[in-house]
Parts: structure tokens; sequence; C-alpha cells
């Protein structure tokens, strides 16, 4: 008896499935910059945002992304080139998620950051100044720390623009260029080791003269990874390391925790007439061109009794103002800015305090009967700002002088609403630029009573 055949007549076969067509390119005309790096367009009044273009532009544009008030679109071809269009300096750019704005030059990427920062304040209720000073420097090598991730071959390189994929890199012109070599060097000795001890993510952070620099690896199972040899092979390539860390991998349930270190647990980092030390992990302003002239800027000519420095890091803006007022006190939370906040302030009239921001803010306002008032408070805090409650907290204690330092508009106008309404009016407004060639904005803004 025969066995029947499995295999199936060329008429029974399946055929392959069939990709779609691509959807043809929509002609549009790019308008104005967006926040987040994009540019926006119009398509039968709906809005498009569409990176790596330029206002002024015609282009053909494939819609990727759809949603009920908007679309997302990739430049299928420039038409027509806004004058201020020039050759992207690195050649990762597009792919790379880094940077949005290389292919505009700097006068524009000033002008977009402008517009936005007016148009976000204006949209949420604040009204801007006439006049919004700019702060900029050389938009090239001024980043004194990167952050890599590690493909499963060893490569190293940023997030992608479009996808988490990771970017292999072989150069990068935003970063200080001892950072870059050390990076390539990394990856050679990383390369060699066996998969299960490779680490996942590599920071670099350096002096503003390039003259030392810490390293940071985290690893999956960090005791496979073997610090002090990959430590010892990179000193010897690149001599300005002087520490390196090793922690567990960051998890969205858990912290990183630090498992091992190499060398020198902190580097001095000279900025604004004093060497601060600054630990591995420890917050720190990332341009290195900027840093004495955006110091003076938050410090200004305050003088008085009391002042309070809160989101203190390493006390770069509590060291400073030490030398003004009678007594400080710098509120941090981080451990890893702790001991550097501490040693920044010795021998000076500024106090460490280890306690949140909130929670300090929270302690004081009970204390009310016997607060003294500060003179001036800074307060500089992550992207996610600060709140209603310690915005409202702020308000209370009513301080005659404010400066809020912010790195993202959309939180500084929220938390500028109440303090305005509170009795606040924007007395300076300035934007920093320490992140050329992004989108990022740095607002610096004096509030006075």
């Amino acid at each position: 008896m025969k066995r029947r055949s499995l295999k199936r007549s060329p008429s029974r076969q399946k055929k392959p499935p069939q990709s779609a067509p691509a959807a043809p390119p929509h002609f549009v005309t790019l308008e104005k910059p967006i926040y987040g790096g994009a540019f926006l367009a119009r398509d039968q009044g709906k809005a498009v945002f569409v990176p790596l273009a330029l206002p002024g532009e015609q282009a053909r544009v494939q819609i990727v992304g759809e949603k009920r008030s908007y679309a997302t679109a990739e430049v299928a071809q420039i038409v027509t080139p806004a004058p201020d269009r020039i050759a992207p300096a690195c050649a990762h750019f597009g792919a790379c998620g880094g940077c949005q704005y290389q292919h505009a030059s700097y006068e524009a990427q000033l002008d977009f950051k402008q517009s936005i920062l007016r148009e976000t304040l204006e949209r949420g209720g604040v009204r801007a100044p006439d006049a919004i000073q700019t702060l900029s420097a050389s938009p090239w090598a001024y980043r004194n720390r990167i952050r890599l991730a590690l493909d499963a071959a060893g490569n190293s390189g940023y997030r992608g623009r479009r996808s988490h994929a990771i970017v292999p890199i072989a150069e990068c012109p935003i970063a200080a260029p001892l950072l870059v070599r050390a990076a390539l060097a990394a990856r050679e000795f990383v390369r060699r080791l066996p998969r299960n001890q490779r680490p996942a993510e590599l920071s670099l952070f350096c002096d503003a003269g390039e003259t030392s620099f810490l390293a940071g690896f985290s690893a999956p199972d960090a005791s496979q990874f073997p610090l002090d040899k990959i430590s010892t092979a990179l000193a010897e390539r690149i001599p300005q390391l002087v520490g390196a860390e090793l922690t567990s991998e960051a998890r969205p349930d858990r912290q990183p925790r630090a498992i091992s270190r190499w060398g020198a647990p902190a580097l001095a980092y000279r900025a604004a007439g004093f060497a601060y030390r600054v630990d591995h992990g420890a917050f720190f302003q990332v341009n290195r061109w900027l840093l004495d002239a955006f110091v003076d800027l938050v410090v200004s000519d305050a003088r008085g009794a009391l002042a309070w420095d809160l989101f203190a890091g390493v006390g770069l803006f509590a060291r400073q103002l030490a030398s003004r007022f009678a007594r400080i006190l710098a509120v941090e939370s981080a451990p890893s800015a702790a001991p550097a906040l501490v040693q920044n302030l010795a021998g000076t009239s500024a106090e460490a305090i280890s306690a949140t921001t909130l929670d300090f803010l929270r302690r004081t306002h009970a204390e009310r009967p016997d607060l003294i008032v500060p003179d001036l408070i800074v307060i500089d805090p992550p992207r996610t700002g600060l709140g209603p409650e310690a915005t409202a907290l702020l308000a209370h204690i009513a301080a005659p002088h404010l400066v809020y330092v912010s790195c993202d508009p959309a939180t500084l106008v929220r938390d500028l609403r109440p303090l305005l309404a509170s009795g606040y009016s924007i007395h300076a407004l300035t934007l920093a630029d320490l992140f050329p060639q992004t989108f990022h904005i740095e607002t610096i803004v004096h509030l006075l009573r």
C-alpha cells in the first residue's frame, strides 16, 4: 500500500502573503517646530508631526502612525529645502535618537527653542516677557556625560530614533572627544568577553578639561562582569580613567545598586572657580562650555541672611551662594550626591540636609510659627517639575526671590501658574541652551514678590 504524499498539489498550495502596497506620499508644507523634535504640517486640516524637516519646507511625507487628532510621518522627499538646512555633522544622524536638529543651522535651532518656549508659556496661561534672553556657546563637543547601551554582539551605541534598537556609533560630535575614545576602546574589550559576562550599559563622565573621567558599567548578572580586568585594560589605553563602578541593571521595580568599584569613587570638576567633587552616578550639569555662565545667571547678584538650594545635587549652586549669604540650607535626597554635597560645602556657611524637597517643605511648613523666611530659594527639579503640593508650599512660604531652573517647559508652566497667582512676577527669563542639536530646553526664571 502506497503512503499518501504529504506534499500538496501546486493548485492547493498557499500563496505567500502579499505586503500591502505603500500608501502614496502626502505633499505638505512644514509650519513650525514642536517640542519633542518634530515639525508641524497639516494634511487636509489634520496635524502631522514630521521629524527631520524644517519650517517653510515643502515635502512629500509617508504617514507612519495615525491617531484621531494627529498623524506622524517620515520624510520621503524634501521638495523645497529651507535656507537654514545644512549637512549634519554626524554620520549617525537620523538613525540615532540622540539628536533632532543637526540638519538645521545653530541660529535656527535657537529660534526653534525660543518659539517653542514662548508658545508653551502662553498656551499655558503664563505671559512670557517681551524679551527672552538666550545663553549659548559652541554647539559641538559640549557633553561631559554620555550613556550607551550594548547589544548582544558587544556593539555600543545609542537607542534608535524610531525604535529601541541600538545604533552602534563610531563618532558623536556633541560629546567630549575623550568620552568617544573611551567608549570605542571599552567596546573592544567588552567584545572579547563571553556573552554572559558582557554589560548592558556603559556610562562615561569627564571633567571640563578632559583630564579625568569615570566609567560606569551595568550588567544583568553583575557577578559575572570582570570590572578590575576591564578597568585596568581601559586605563592602559585611556590613562585619564580615574575610577569605574559596576552596578546592577536598572529595572522598573528597583533602582540600580553599586556592586563594586575600581579606582577613585569621584572626580574633581572645576567650575565657577571651585573644584567640585562629583561621584559615580551623581547629577551634574552636562554642558561643559556653559557651566560657569549658567551658574552666574542662577546666582546673579543675590545676597542676604538665608538661602535655600532645593534639589541641590552636589552643591553646584549652594557652594556659590555660600559666599553671599550668612546661611545656606542645601537639600538633596540622592545617595549618589550626599558625600559630595557634604565635602563641597565643607568650611562654608552651608548645611547639607538629606531629604526630598517635598519632605523638607512639609516639615518646614509644619513649623511655620518659627519659620525664618529665606531671602532666596533656588529650585532645580527633574523633568517632572515640582508638582502641585511643593508648589503650593513654596507659595505659602513666600520667599521674596525664587529662582526656578527648569529642564521641561511643560512642567515649568504648570508650576509657574500657581506661583504667579500667589503674588510672584517674572523678573527675568533666560533660555540656556545646554543641549544643542537636540530639542531639550533649559530655562532659568527669576521670580520676585
